[in-house]
């Protein structure tokens, strides 16, 4: 926890040059509920970020962690139709929009013991170039493999029937860092936890899972509200407190223990 609040306090003094040696990515609010992005309500975590727009998602991606702070997708079920189609292509990337001082190299994740994990899945893709895209390693945080490979699979696949079923749902998904024990992988903050919000338009209603990074954790489901003091940001600014504190019905997830994964 030192280290992080040690690195975050230098990045505030950095965060002016960084952000004008940055080419800037573009707003991409088509991604966000109401167009309106997250906002990070920490001072110190808002230093060194940089939005990055990709064809059917956003990044929130952080210099500090090396990792994205939440990728964001309006998930259609026209996508994910589409997404069936193809064969998955591996093309882990790091992301050169982004200074070398910045960014995670696949260097980083070598044998580390954890999987390059994506925020926004491989299996939400609806073409060649937007699969390319969600492997960036700005995509991507240190996943426990069986937590990503297993459970964290499963909430994938739900998540996609879902937005089968209502026609379309706007999905977050990141990483927390919460608590005194945190580690690296190379130069890449492995996060303690990770969560997926799902929100509804048609029921005006969202939910989150909310789990563990590590072997055999078992996921939790948290209103919007209660993931947001969490991870201390404001996900959805265009929601009022009533609507964030209202639990959507999430299906329950089984662990995959095929190895596949989305």
């Amino acid at each position: 926890m030192q280290f992080l609040q040690r690195s975050l306090a230098l990045a505030a003094l950095l965060c002016g040059a960084l952000a004008s040696g940055l080419a800037a990515a573009g707003a991409c609010p088509a991604h966000y509920v109401d167009g309106r992005l997250p906002e990070i309500r920490n001072a110190r975590m808002n230093a060194a970020t940089t939005e990055l727009c990709y064809g059917v998602f956003g990044v929130m991606h952080s210099g500090i962690t090396r990792t994205p702070l939440w990728s964001a997708e309006h998930l259609t079920a026209g996508n994910i139709d589409a997404a069936k189609t193809l064969s998955r292509e591996n093309s882990f990337h790091p992301e050169t929009r982004l200074p070398a001082q910045s960014r995670a190299e696949l260097a980083d994740y070598a044998r580390s013991g954890y999987d390059r994990g994506h925020m926004a899945p491989n299996g939400d893709m609806p073409d060649r170039a937007t699969q390319h895209e969600s492997f960036t390693l700005a995509n991507m945080v240190p996943q426990d493999g069986e937590i990503n490979r297993h459970i964290w699979a499963g909430i994938e696949g739900v998540v996609r029937k879902m937005a089968q079923k209502d026609g379309d749902l706007y999905v977050i998904t990141g990483p927390a860092f919460i608590g005194g024990n945190l580690r690296k992988v190379g130069n890449v903050l492995v996060p303690t936890h990770l969560y997926k919000l799902v929100y509804s338009p048609r029921q005006h209603a969202g939910a989150a899972f909310f789990i563990e990074n590590r072997a055999d954790a078992q996921y939790e489901v948290l209103s919007i509200a209660a993931l947001e003091d969490k991870v201390g940001i404001n996900l959805l600014p265009s929601l009022s407190a009533a609507q964030k504190n209202a639990v959507l019905r999430l299906p329950k997830v089984r662990q995959r223990k095929d190895g596949s994964k989305g």
